[in-house]
């Protein structure tokens, strides 16, 4: 449920969208069993979060795309809204089977439910492979301590945590950075009226589950536009250091 009073507009800075694709570009990759890389894509469906999840929903298919010539990817959507409601879908290897798991999904007022969206991604990772976790959402109104202890968890079982905050909740920031940082993934705020952004995150961490840093790498060079402007930097200190 979104707390008043926070700010949604504030964008993300180049220096932060810089740092957070150094960070999944320094994330050690997987070992892959099998063809596809394997992402959890968990979203907060809780009353303030329909504008997102709707242009989510628009912008889903490129996950798919960037990541055909890499073998594929599968995706299982996870959500949490309402009274204790929580959902995940089966794993999904086209935005046709996507999709319509997208739209049927309505928000609803209720609280944040993180610590079990960590857990159920444990909980996949113990069952088969999970190359990466991608988490949307705006508030938290969970234990910091056991939301510590959860990603401390992911990060043991080689499952990073890509955090996307939109607005800048201080309180969610800190959770946020914390579940990133323990996991092994990145953090990273964003616009709510730049969906290109979080287009071009989203696909950049499925490149990243499918193909591992060199397969990101290949796509910044192959999309160029904003997301070689987003990448250009770190090509180049990794030039530098050899």
């Amino acid at each position: 449920m979104s707390k008043p009073g926070k700010d949604l507009q504030q964008p993300a800075t180049a220096a932060e969208v810089d740092a957070f694709l150094a960070k999944v570009r320094a994330t050690p990759s997987a070992p892959r069993q099998g063809p596809k890389g394997r992402l959890i894509f968990a979203m907060d469906a809780t009353a303030s979060r329909e504008p997102t999840w709707d242009r989510a929903a628009q912008i889903q298919a490129a996950m798919f795309q960037e990541t055909r010539d890499l073998g594929g990817l599968e995706v299982q959507l996870v959500w949490y809204r309402g009274f204790g409601e929580f959902d995940a879908s089966p794993w999904c290897s086209s935005a046709d089977e996507l999709l319509p798991r997208m739209t049927r999904v309505y928000c609803a007022a209720g609280l944040t439910q993180i610590g079990r969206v960590l857990k159920h991604a444990a909980d996949e990772a113990g069952r088969g492979p999970v190359h990466a976790l991608v988490f949307v959402g705006d508030c938290m109104e969970e234990d910091l301590d056991a939301l510590a202890g959860a990603a401390g968890q992911l990060g043991l079982l080689g499952v990073p945590a890509f955090v996307f905050q939109e607005g800048r909740d201080p309180l969610a920031e800190r959770a946020f950075r914390d579940i990133a940082r323990l996991s092994g993934g990145a953090w990273c705020p964003f616009d709510a009226n730049s969906p290109q952004l979080l287009k071009d995150l989203l696909s950049a961490v499925a490149v990243f589950a499918a193909g591992g840093r060199k397969a990101l790498e290949a796509f910044g060079r192959r999309r160029g536009g904003a997301v070689l402007q987003l990448t250009h930097q770190l090509g180049g200190r990794r030039r530098a250091g050899g």
